[in-house]
């Protein structure tokens, strides 16, 4: 697996860009805080939990207002792996699915373990970071994925029958390698599913969002990156439920109103590629991020995969500014997702300044270890 050469970067293509990762970090973050909280309820208890518009505004999870679910820890640790492997490329190992499983086997410990273990010297710093050792509810196909050290593969995937969308709400950071070919992003993503979800479904679900989060990451429009998805599903094989599920969100945005009910039957059973077309439809129909998101965990289905993944592409989309300011400032974890978005940002824009043929950061080196 390779990839295109770097893009020159001026300071504004730099700000922007920074602005984009930040963006869509946060998005994921905000909108798994927002959703987590009513995981699992329906439509009706969230009214009646809520109020006749439901939940509009971030309620308690967890012990707390703003905090989030294993997706976003997982998405955290998805921008770890591709430091990591962006860093270690200088030393002629280049394959980024294996540096991005050793960064989930570092959140796996951070699900076993009671914090941070200062003897494993090769962690970075990510994984000392002790809020991230709370367990928030992760699906029995995670720890069974990342439960030992093999890694599942396109050719023989972990949990070949597992369809669910945690796969494709941790996949947002691929579609931040705007350096990258598209179909490399979708390749990328669609083989770091295949270590916990290995069904086709969603494998390429994940694969489909992270292109589109490519495609708005280099300022087009979602109905445009929602196309090029298309384009690039179309070449392979099991494609077509991923696809049916984005024409229907196109679709469904010429038929009215958004309703919760019209989310529903975007949602299908909660699969992959049913979160997707849901994500999709709320990003294209909300009048703002905050409307956007609203819609996105109002219903019957998983809120908070659909939160994450609708609020990663709206971050994406319009960059952390256009974030509501009050959910961000309860977010949890919020300086950890900005030092890691930024990190990246500068990783992806001045990578040989920090590890080149000329020198390498010594700081740079113990954040994001070689080894």
């Amino acid at each position: 697996m390779g990839a295109t050469a770097g893009a020159v970067w001026g300071r504004a293509e730099q700000q922007d860009f920074r602005g984009r990762v930040r963006g869509t970090l946060l998005g994921v973050a905000v909108g798994d805080a927002l959703g987590a909280p009513v995981d699992g309820l329906g439509l009706d208890e969230i009214r009646e939990t809520y109020g006749a518009e439901g939940l509009v505004d971030l309620g308690f999870g967890y012990g707390r207002r703003g905090a989030v679910s294993h997706l976003t820890q997982l998405t955290l640790f998805t921008v770890d792996g591709l430091i990591r492997a962006q860093v270690r490329r200088d030393t002629g190992a280049w394959h980024p699915p294996t540096d991005v499983h050793r960064a989930y086997l570092r959140w796996f410990a951070t699900q076993r373990d009671w914090g941070p273990d200062e003897r494993r010297k090769d962690d970075g710093w990510l994984a000392r970071e002790e809020w991230l050792y709370a367990r928030r509810d992760p699906t029995r196909s995670l720890l069974l994925g990342l439960g030992d050290d093999i890694m599942g593969t396109l050719d023989a995937p972990k949990n070949a029958g597992e369809a669910g969308p945690e796969a494709a709400a941790r996949s947002a950071p691929f579609g931040l390698l705007v350096g990258w070919e598209p179909q490399l992003v979708v390749q990328l993503a669609v083989e770091c599913a295949a270590q916990t979800h290995g069904h086709p479904t969603a494998c390429l679900a994940a694969g489909a969002y992270a292109v589109i989060v490519h495609s708005l990451a280099r300022s087009e429009s979602l109905d445009g990156a929602v196309q090029r998805a298309l384009a690039l599903l179309a070449a392979r094989a099991g494609h077509q439920p991923v696809s049916d599920g984005l024409q229907h969100a196109l679709g469904a945005v010429r038929q009215g109103m958004p309703t919760p009910a019209r989310v529903e039957e975007l949602l299908g059973d909660g699969t992959a590629e049913g979160l997707l077309s849901a994500a999709v439809y709320c990003a294209l129909v909300g009048e703002d991020v905050r409307h956007g998101l609203c819609l996105s965990v109002n219903h019957d289905g998983p809120s908070a995969a659909a939160g994450a993944l609708t609020g990663g592409l709206l971050g994406a989309l319009h960059g952390e500014t256009a974030l509501p300011p009050a959910w961000l400032a309860e977010l949890e974890g919020r300086p950890t997702l900005l030092e890691l978005a930024d990190d990246f940002a500068m990783e992806m824009t001045q990578g040989p300044a920090l590890h080149g043929p000329a020198g390498a950061s010594p700081g740079w080196l113990t954040r994001y270890p070689r080894a």
